[in-house]
C-alpha cells in the first residue's frame, strides 16, 4: 500500500472549504457573457481545491496516517441509522469485545482483525499504531499471513515503531511469496527509492507494479501510471499513464484521484474539465485533517450531547461535506423540541428550525443525496417549514426519481393519480408505481394498494372508498402517530384486527348499496315488491 507521489510543497492551507463555495456565487460586474464568468470561477475554485487536495495529502506524510475517512450517516432517509451507530461505538461495541476476546483466546483471524481496525482508526476507533502492529505481529505468529504486508508497511512508514526499510522489505518479500499482491507495489516503492535494498533498481520496481496491477491492486495501477506520467524508467507515455491511473480512481485510491484531478485541469491525456478536476479534488480534499470533526460529531452524538453534535456537523456542513449537511439537517427535523439551535433571538423558532433544515437538505441533495431530495419534495408537499408548493415537490421528487429512488417514484405515481402539481393521468400514475416495485420490491405492499386505488377509482369513482382514500393524506399524522403510541408501544394486534375488518365491513356494504341502487334501477314500473 506504499505509493510514489509528486511531492507537494509541505504546508496546510490555511482556508476554509466555505470560501471556495463563495467562488461560485460571487457576482462578476460583467455579465455580459455568462459563460466567460462560469468558466472564471471554476478557475479560481478549482485552484483552490487542489490546494487544499494536496494539503489533505501532505498531512498523511506527515502525520504518517493513511488518509482513510468513514463518514456514518445517522439516519437511512427518515429513520436513525441504528446498525451503523452500533458499530461506530469502538471500544464498546459488542461485536468489538467478542473480537477482542477470541483474539485474546489465540483466534488468529481476530487478530488481524483487531490490527486494522486499530491500524486505520475503523468502526468508532482511534488509530493506535502500537496496538496495530501488537495484534499483526501476534497474527504472523499464529500462521496468519495477511498481516505480513502491513507488517512492511508499518516499518516503512515509521508508524508505531521506529522506520526500518530493512524490516519492511524482509516482511513485504514474506508477504509476496504468499501471492498477497499489494505486497509486489510496496516491494517496487523500495526499489524506485533504494530503500532497504542493495540500490536502486527502476526494472524491478516496474516489474514488482505490474505484477500488483494484474492483480487488481490499486496501488499498483497508481505507481506505474506515475512511472509512465514521468518517465520513470519507462519511456513517457501519457495515454498508457492515463489508463492505469483512471483504473487506480475506480478503485478509490486517493493520490490517484489528485493525479487524474491535476490531469482534467490542464488537460493532460484527458480533455480539460474544470468541473470533474473540481469534484475531484474536493473528494481528496475531505480526506485533510479537518475530517476529524466528523469523528467528534459522532461522538458526540453517541454520548448523547445532540446539540454539540449539531454544531460540529454545522460547521462541517459549511466546509461542505454532503454527510454532515443531511446529518445535520436530520438533528434539526427529529430533535427540534430540544431548543439545539439559536436563531435570531434566543432559541430557533420552529420556522427558523425547518427553514435551516430546509437549507441544509437542499445543499446535500446538489451533491447528490437522493433522501435529502425526497425530504425537500415532502416538505413542499406537506408545507413543513415552507409554503406549500405541490410544483416544487414535484420537482424534488423528480430530482430523487432520477438516482432511482422508489419511494420518489411511488410519490409522483400518487400526485399523477391525483393531480397534486402533476397533471391528473393514471396511466403515468401506473407507470412511477410500476417502477418503484422495479427498483426496490419492498414497495410491492404500498404498490399494491395504489394500484387498488388506482382500479377503485377507475370504476367506482364517487364511491365511499374512494372519497376515505381521498382523506387520508390529511388523518395521516394523526393515524401514524396512532399507530405508534397504541399498537407499536402495546404490541395490541387485536385493535389492528378490528380496524381492518371495519374497513371491510365499510367496503362491502358500499358494495352491497351499489348493488341494490342498480337492481331497482333495472325493476319495471308495477312490478311487485
Amino acid at each position: 500500500m506504499l505509493h510514489l507521489l509528486f511531492k507537494p510543497k509541505y504546508c496546510l492551507v490555511a482556508c476554509s472549504f466555505h470560501f471556495i463555495f463563495m467562488v461560485f456565487i460571487k457576482l462578476d460586474s460583467n455579465l455580459s457573457n455568462p459563460n466567460i464568468v462560469i468558466f472564471q470561477m471554476y478557475e479560481e475554485a478549482v485552484k483552490l481545491y487542489a490546494e487544499l487536495a494536496e494539503a489533505a495529502l501532505t498531512s498523511s506524510l506527515i502525520s504518517k496516517e493513511p488518509p482513510v475517512i468513514e463518514p456514518i450517516r445517522l439516519h437511512s432517509g427518515t429513520e436513525e441509522n441504528k446498525e451503523a451507530l452500533r458499530k461506530s461505538r469502538g471500544e464498546d461495541d459488542e461485536d468489538f469485545q467478542i473480537t477482542e476476546y477470541q483474539a485474546q483466546r489465540g483466534n488468529s483471524a481476530a487478530m488481524y482483525k483487531l490490527g486494522l481496525l486499530y491500524y486505520y482508526g475503523l468502526r468508532g476507533l482511534r488509530r493506535d499504531y502500537v496496538k496495530a502492529f501488537h495484534w499483526f505481529s501476534k497474527a504472523v505468529e499464529k500462521g496468519d499471513t495477511r498481516a505480513m504486508e502491513l507488517l512492511g508497511e508499518i516499518y516503512a512508514r515509521g508508524a508505531g515503531v521506529e522506520r526500518n526499510y530493512t524490516e519492511a522489505y524482509k516482511w513485504l518479500t514474506l508477504a509476496a511469496k504468499q501471492q498477497h499482491y499489494s505486497a509486489y507495489n510496496g516491494l517496487g516503492y523500495l526499489y524506485v527509492k533504494g530503500y532497504g535494498v542493495e540500490k536502486k533498481n527502476l526494472t524491478k520496481a516496474r516489474e514488482y507494479f505490474k505484477l500488483a496491477a494484474d492483480n487488481k491492486e490499486a496501488g499498483g495501477h497508481y505507481n506505474l501510471g506515475v512511472l509512465y506520467l514521468k518517465g520513470i524508467g519507462v519511456k513517457r507515455d501519457i495515454m498508457e499513464a492515463c489508463n492505469h491511473l483512471l483504473q487506480a480512481v475506480n478503485a478509490g485510491q486517493p493520490k490517484a484521484i489528485y493525479q487524474v484531478a491535476k490531469l482534467f485541469q490542464k488537460g493532460i491525456g484527458l480533455k480539460k474539465n474544470l468541473h470533474m478536476a473540481t469534484m475531484l479534488y474536493k473528494s481528496v480534499a475531505e480526506r485533510g485533517p479537518w475530517s476529524s470533526l466528523s469523528r467528534w460529531a459522532l461522538e458526540s452524538y453517541l454520548k448523547g450531547d445532540v446539540g454539540k453534535a449539531l454544531l460540529l456537523y454545522s460547521r462541517m456542513a459549511d466546509l461542505g461535506y454532503e454527510v454532515a449537511q443531511s446529518n445535520a439537517a436530520w438533528i434539526l427535523d427529529r430533535y427540534g423540541d430540544q431548543s439545539i439551535c439559536m436563531g435570531e433571538s434566543g432559541f430557533c423558532t420552529d420556522m427558523e428550525r425547518h427553514l435551516r433544515a430546509h437549507a441544509l437538505w437542499w445543499q446535500a441533495s446538489e451533491q447528490g443525496n437522493e433522501h435529502a431530495a425526497l425530504l425537500i419534495g415532502d416538505a413542499y408537499y406537506y408545507g413543513r417549514g415552507v409554503a406549500r408548493d405541490y410544483e416544487r415537490a414535484a420537482e424534488a421528487y423528480m430530482h430523487a426519481q432520477s438516482q432511482s429512488n422508489a419511494q420518489a417514484m411511488f410519490n409522483l405515481g400518487y400526485m399523477h393519480e391525483h393531480g397534486h402539481g402533476l397533471p391528473l393521468d393514471l396511466h403515468l400514475a401506473k407507470r412511477y408505481y410500476d417502477q418503484a416495485v422495479t427498483v426496490d420490491s419492498a414497495a410491492k405492499l404500498p404498490v399494491m394498494l395504489a394500484l387498488t386505488s388506482l382500479w377503485l377509482r377507475k370504476n367506482y369513482a364517487d364511491s365511499f372508498l374512494v372519497r376515505f382514500i381521498d382523506s387520508l393524506p390529511e388523518i395521516y399524522p394523526v393515524v401514524e402517530e396512532w399507530v405508534e403510541d397504541v399498537l407499536m408501544d402495546e404490541g395490541n394486534a387485536t385493535i389492528l384486527t378490528l380496524f381492518a375488518c371495519l374497513v371491510t365491513v365499510l367496503y362491502l356494504r358500499e358494495r352491497q348499496r351499489r348493488q341494490v341502487a342498480a337492481a331497482n334501477l333495472q325493476q319495471p314500473d308495477g312490478a311487485p315488491m
